[in-house]
Order: structure tokens, then C-alpha cells, then sequence
């Protein structure tokens, strides 16, 4: 199947995954229990390499051409805002079933294309990712801002009065 045509909006509360315009998935918003995002040694959305979007059934994995990071990233703020459930994994830490990544030897795909599996078939082998968060993207992006030492700790920038 070709991957460019996969597309994510949102529609309502309801997160849409559509083929050449077609829906093919609805993932309820209130259905969303957590969001991994895969990235490539890096926290920005053109590091993204794939998102597993995970309910209390089902992990949904969508590539990074679906423009999942968007939707994440950038859309219903609020919405994330209110729901700390944004995690983070660098993809050299995060593999996944071969089965999963189609393809043979050296053709092998590297990331995942979209796809539903039951909760169980992926839930061993995401419990050994170590994953960051939940924090959104914006604490992220402050947070490393921070570990670079690009502006002093929290805790130690406030000055204390003199007595």
C-alpha cells in the first residue's frame, strides 16, 4: 500500500486517518490513553520517524507522513495541554516486531506504515522502551533549552534577597 496518500486530521473530538481522502480509521480522542512519539535523535517535529497512538484496546502506529506531528504538536493545545500523555523515544531505543517493518534484509522498511494491532501484540515491547515525558512539545523544547545550559535552572536563577 503506499504510505503518501495516509493522512491524519482532526474532525470534532475525533482523530481521522484517511487514504486518498477516505477515512480508514476514527480514533475518539477520549479513547486516547497515550501518545509515543518515535523520534530520530532529536524532539522536533521533522525528527519524527513514527507515533503510536495508544487506547485502552488498541496501538494505532502512524508514519511520519501522515502528519501526525501536527496534529500533536501544533493542534487542540488545550487538549494536550489538559492530558499529559505525550511520551517520547529515540527510535534506536524503541524497536519493533520485524514482523511489523515489512520488507526483506537491506529492503527492509525502517519504520513502520500505519497499522491497528490489539493491545497485547505490542504492549511487551513497548513496556521495555525507555520512554521520556508525559510532557508536551513546548516543555520539551524548554526543558532541552535548559539541559544545554542555555539559561540557568529554574531553581538556582531566582535570586535570594540579602538580609
Amino acid at each position: 500500500m503506499r504510505q503518501d496518500s495516509l493522512k491524519t486530521r482532526w474532525e470534532g473530538t475525533d482523530l481521522l486517518v484517511l487514504r486518498s481522502e477516505q477515512e480508514i480509521d476514527r480514533i475518539a480522542s477520549r479513547e486516547i490513553h497515550r501518545v509515543i512519539l518515535v523520534c530520530r535523535a532529536g524532539d522536533s517535529p521533522s525528527d519524527l520517524r513514527f507515533a503510536v497512538v495508544e487506547t485502552l484496546t488498541d496501538h494505532i502506529l502512524l508514519p511520519a507522513a501522515s502528519g501526525i506531528a501536527g496534529r500533536v504538536h501544533f493542534e487542540r493545545q488545550a487538549f494536550w495541554t489538559h492530558r499529559p500523555c505525550v511520551y517520547w523515544v529515540d527510535e534506536a531505543r524503541a524497536p519493533l516486531p520485524r514482523r511489523l517493518l515489512p520488507g526483506v534484509w537491506l529492503l527492509r522498511r525502517q519504520q513502520p506504515g500505519y497499522m491497528r494491532l490489539a493491545h497485547a501484540e505490542l504492549a511487551d515491547v513497548i513496556e521495555r522502551w525507555p520512554l521520556d515525558g508525559p510532557q508536551s512539545w513546548e516543555q520539551r523544547k524548554w526543558a532541552g533549552i535548559v539541559r544545554k545550559r542555555l539559561l540557568p535552572s529554574a531553581c538556582g536563577s531566582i535570586p535570594q534577597p540579602q538580609r
